[in-house]
């Protein structure tokens, strides 16, 4: 009795197993035959996604990529003074003064600065490019010329006429400007030479060109300014100091230290490639770097073939639309 009942229990799980999967096989049939009748709209919506991204791909400016190349040599102007550092840090201790050993790096520094919301706003004010910076919306390569939108800024009149809402003003603030700047902006280290790449994106291969030169003459100037007047200060105190020891071991000290001080004003006021030595300098760029108008048109086909089927099924499925009769 026990024998029969495990054999009709086997018999009943292959029937529902069987069931299972040609119900299984049934729902995959179906589905095909739903996507089949609805093939028309999902045709139809494909075509039209792509006509879409095709017009829309042809509509987006060219836009271009200017970079140079620069490399830096920390030692030249903070070795010095991390020889006396080590060698007369004790001594000078002793007397209460520190001597100053950069730890960061003037190539660190030079990159913060470079990436700095202070330098980049004072760049666009300074060389006042903000029309062409946030007012560009086309470049006419015939003319070499930019084409402003004119709701945001009246060539003729150079005025800005663009609408924003309170805090905000017609004319771009100091923010603005300095969030431009990043969104063009590209800064890369590579890791094994140490070589430093500077890049900036734009519509007029011209003025990525022109940019990226002047970033990279602006950043050596205030690095070499802020050298030569850290190193003056630096020997104004340390001349201080030396009028009020007696200790020789300490004039020592204060001499080697003006002495490389000195030499940090005579290196910047020599060098107009203070910190960092273009390489490969920046040219105008004869192809464009965006966009790929292929793969907006790949894209926009996808999403649209996408669409379209969720469509089909939506009707079917969630609706009860498009059933058999």
């Amino acid at each position: 009795m026990s024998q029969q009942s495990n054999e009709t229990a086997e018999n009943a799980k292959s029937i529902s197993d069987g069931i299972s999967k040609n119900e299984g096989e049934v729902d995959l049939l179906q589905l095909i035959r739903v996507l089949w009748r609805g093939k028309f709209l999902i045709i139809g919506v494909t075509v039209i996604a792509a006509v879409i991204s095709v017009f829309i791909a042809l509509r987006q400016p060219n836009i271009y990529r200017s970079e140079a190349l620069l490399a830096t040599d920390d030692s030249s102007s903070t070795g010095g003074l991390a020889g006396l550092a080590a060698q007369y840090g004790g001594l000078a201790s002793l007397a209460g003064i520190t001597l100053p050993v950069n730890e960061a790096g003037q190539k660190a520094v030079g990159l913060a600065k470079l990436q700095s919301r202070q330098f980049l706003g004072e760049f666009a004010f300074r060389h006042s490019i903000l029309p062409e910076l946030i007012a560009a919306r086309d470049y006419d390569s015939g003319m070499g010329e930019l084409i402003f939108d004119p709701e945001i800024y009246d060539v003729v009149t150079k005025t800005w006429q663009r609408e924003v809402d309170p805090p905000l003003k017609p004319e771009p603030s100091f923010q603005e400007a300095y969030e431009e700047m990043m969104g063009i902006l590209a800064v890369n280290e590579d890791p094994l030479t140490g070589f430093v790449t500077v890049s900036v994106t734009h519509l007029s291969p011209i003025l990525a060109s022109e940019w990226v030169t002047a970033l990279v003459s602006d950043l050596n100037r205030e690095m070499m300014l802020e050298a030569t007047s850290e190193a003056q200060q630096s020997i104004d105190y340390l001349s201080e100091q030396l009028e009020g020891t007696q200790i020789v071991a300490l004039e020592q000290v204060f001499y080697s230290l003006i002495e490389e001080q000195t030499k940090t004003i005579m290196l910047a006021n020599s060098r107009p490639e203070y910190l960092f030595k273009t390489i490969d300098p920046a040219v105008i760029p004869e192809r464009k770097a965006g966009p790929s108008r292929a793969l907006i048109c790949v894209l926009g086909t996808l999403i649209g073939g996408f669409v379209g089927v969720m469509t089909v099924l939506t009707r079917r499925y969630a609706f009860g639309l498009g059933k058999e009769a």
